[in-house]
């Protein structure tokens, strides 16, 4: 699917993320270095001269991607250098939007949400045509890809059947009891406990906050019932491999969630723009299950070598 907008929007969006400067630092303790100021060089990359950041967020996905974005970048002739893991989208939507990075890969839905908690938007048309007014001046996004990562509710087969689970509104009957392994942000999030609440008036009973992404963590956490239910990715590969599974959502509490490229438009140029367009047009959901499983599962590929060998593959690096 390809989409024609790609120029930077005008309006403004909310204000109040400063606090994402400060989350920023303190990842700085526990990292060993402040992700907003120190770039990995990618191959064929360097840093400075008017070179492109890619940043990531803090899970293997995006970081895969971002490595992809600078892959192709540079084999377009644009210099290209990466920040992985620089944390939530609530840390790097601010580092796009003051130039600690110049493009991060994002998914359609949730970045709605993020700049307006009350978009009615669900199917992936309305969510991208939506976005280009919603975002603050200065930040745009380009082109969707057909790749969708989504957050799902998923249980272990076992308890699926014990209940009688197949969809969230199946949960709501159980929800009371259930205790959840999901990102810290769930809980506040749009489309978290509130929209839960909200769409099918599930109250769980706990949070069990994960930072792993739907990572392995999290599934051990579901697979030895320390909770019963856990926010993970559609392209996540433990889904099929451990027969887990995932609950319909016909509220459509989850929105549509297609890959693409958020950008500052300072840097970004038309033809940055086309060498990411180009990845947006050929990269596929399989792709990004092919990916996890690379990184994630017995393979433990780093994110820049999957990357490589996906660039490759796709003919965009000879």
């Amino acid at each position: 699917m390809k989409h024609p907008i790609n120029t930077t929007v005008t309006r403004r969006g909310l204000g109040g993320l400063a606090a994402g400067v400060g989350m920023a630092l303190a990842l700085t303790a526990c990292g060993g270095g402040d992700p907003l100021t120190s770039p990995t060089t990618t191959a064929g990359g360097a840093t400075g001269g008017g070179s492109l950041v890619v940043g990531s967020a803090d899970f293997p996905e995006s970081q895969v991607i971002a490595e992809i974005y600078a892959g192709a970048l540079n084999a377009a002739g644009i210099k290209a250098t990466t920040k992985p893991n620089i944390g939530s989208r609530e840390i790097y939507f601010k580092a796009v939007q003051d130039g600690s990075v110049d493009v991060v890969p994002d998914y359609s839905g949730n970045l709605l949400s993020h700049v307006d908690a009350e978009a009615p938007e669900v199917a992936a048309e309305d969510v991208y045509k939506a976005l280009p007014e919603k975002l603050p001046e200065g930040l745009g996004v380009l082109e969707a890809a057909k790749a969708e990562s989504k957050d799902a509710m998923v249980v272990t087969k076992a308890t699926a059947e014990k209940h009688q689970l197949k969809s969230i509104e199946d949960l709501a009957k159980v929800c009371k009891d259930f205790t959840m392994a999901a990102p810290a942000t769930f809980e506040t999030r749009a489309y978290g406990f509130p929209g839960l609440k909200k769409n099918y008036n599930c109250e769980l009973k706990a949070l069990k906050p994960f930072s792993d992404g739907g990572g392995n963590l999290t599934l051990q956490a579901l697979l030895t019932d320390e909770v019963q239910v856990a926010d993970i990715y559609t392209t996540t590969p433990s889904i099929a491999d451990n027969d887990l599974v995932v609950l319909e959502d016909p509220k459509n509490n989850f929105k549509a969630q297609q890959v693409l490229p958020l950008y500052n438009s300072a840097k970004v140029t038309d033809q940055a723009k086309e060498a990411l367009n180009g990845v947006s047009r050929i990269l596929t959901t399989e792709d990004l299950i092919n990916l996890n499983r690379a990184v994630s599962g017995t393979q433990k590929q780093n994110a820049k070598d999957a990357a490589a060998g996906w660039l490759k593959d796709k003919g965009i690096v000879k």
